[in-house]
């Protein structure tokens, strides 16, 4: 297809966004549809009357990205973003409130990691040395393993302390799925790209403003002034065969990609592509928990530091948004905490009530040093759907599902579970297939 095509795309979350782009610098008339007032998908910047503090925007979950994310640092670029505007570079950190844990400095890959082994604090020479064994032998095997691991097997012979306190907070966090039940060959491929890849991947990317302000305003702006058509507020009913090309209710297009969540992806490919839709209908997902605190005279020893979690203690990770937001831009941001839960599920079984409750008592007692008293609630929500579950031998649904009709995002078939970087590579694939 090397002529111009008129595209629908379907769905303006980051891989719709990132499909649109990269079919419209290739010179096609692009269409975008999105069921929601606004863009952004699953990271997204809530309405404005959603923020319990006037000056602070809120997103609908705290995330992070590291350094490489090179498809998304890509694309920023691209569209004329400034990465050290809109993002905190930091070696990776994975600190509590005390300081330990591990600490990367900065340099080659390697070098970096055994450095900031070796120098954990908090660990016993034993665990120190039992994690460099153990990232010595991923290394050596090429970052494989049985495809029926998890990441609980994977980790066996590593001391249970050490297990606890890093494994199963960056399995969460990496793959929002307990490590019990993550995919152990998923879980090693991230570790492969982000701490072994070369200097600066294993780098914390932490968002300086809200999500919108971190890609999907940008990136509405450009589409537009390259042409290209947005409508907000519009969900596609049906797609049918229309010649060699497709009818989205009633409007003819050359090409689609579906770039919607996976349900409402598989309800439009139903009738098109059976076996498609059971696969994408089929994924289990997982839920995010944040809870917003406020403590005004908080200053965290870093912008994120981490949490010791537990039956009663539910976020892995806690972030100081008045270190990360501008002052000057969003006043709100000084005093608010953001903790996070990864794989949710039980507590959202609980209730946000008792889950933010809990959470309260968390961090009133793990950072209890940098609060001047027990933080209050500002609010607490959920992101029901967030990732899908990424377990051993898991299936996705690939991207061809018919001529000239693909689909994108973090749940079509590819190397990362579900994140920003995936579902990024997977739209500008797609875009890229058309040609």
């Amino acid at each position: 297809m090397s002529k111009a095509l008129r595209v629908a795309v379907v769905g303006a979350g980051w891989a719709g966004l990132a499909a649109a782009w990269r079919a419209t610098t290739r010179g096609h008339a692009v269409t975008v549809f999105e069921m929601a007032p606004a863009v952004g998908g699953r990271a997204r910047r809530l309405p404005e009357g959603a923020s319990p503090r006037a000056g602070l925007a809120l997103d609908n979950g705290q995330h992070i990205m590291i350094g490489a994310y090179s498809a998304t640092l890509g694309l920023m670029k691209e569209l004329g973003i400034d990465e050290r505007a809109v993002l905190q570079r930091r070696p990776l950190t994975l600190l509590d409130a005390r300081g330990h844990g591990l600490a990367l400095p900065p340099g080659p890959a390697l070098v970096a990691f055994a450095r900031g082994a070796l120098a954990a604090r908090g660990w016993s020479v034993r665990e120190r040395w039992a994690l460099l064994t153990c990232a010595g032998g991923w290394l050596v095997r090429g970052f494989r393993c049985d495809p029926a691991w998890t990441v609980a097997r994977l980790t066996q012979d590593l001391p249970a302390t050490l297990r606890r306190r890093l494994i199963d907070p960056l399995c969460v966090a990496a793959l929002n799925t307990p490590a019990e039940t993550a995919s152990a060959q998923v879980f090693l491929r991230v570790l492969r790209d982000a701490l072994f890849a070369g200097r600066g991947a294993s780098d914390l990317l932490l968002p300086r403003v809200d999500l919108g302000a971190l890609l999907p305003d940008a990136a509405s702006a450009r589409l537009r002034e390259r042409g290209a058509t947005l409508r907000l507020s519009q969900r596609v009913h049906a797609i049918d065969r229309q010649g060699q090309g497709w009818a989205l209710d009633g409007d003819d297009f050359d090409a689609v990609l579906l770039a919607a969540a996976a349900g409402e992806s598989a309800r439009l490919a139903a009738s098109i592509a059976p076996d498609w839709s059971r696969r994408a209908a089929d994924l289990r997902h997982e839920p995010i928990v944040t809870v917003l605190l406020q403590a005004e005279a908080v200053h965290l020893p870093a912008p994120m530091v981490a949490l010791d979690d537990g039956p009663e203690a539910p976020a892995q990770f806690l972030f100081d948004l008045g270190q990360l937001r501008d002052p000057a831009r969003e006043p709100g941001a000084q005093g608010v905490l953001a903790a996070v839960i990864s794989g949710a599920a039980p507590w959202v079984e609980r209730g946000l009530d008792a889950t933010a409750a809990a959470v309260q008592a968390q961090v009133a007692s793990q950072v209890a040093d940098w609060l001047d008293g027990p933080p209050a609630l500002l609010r607490s929500f959920v992101e029901k759907r967030a990732t899908f579950l990424c377990t051993p031998g898991l299936a996705r649904a690939p991207m061809a599902i018919a001529a000239r009709l693909l689909a994108c995002g973090d749940h079509v078939e590819g190397p990362y579970p579900a994140t920003i970087e995936g579902a990024v590579r997977s739209g500008l694939a797609a875009a890229d297939a058309l040609c």
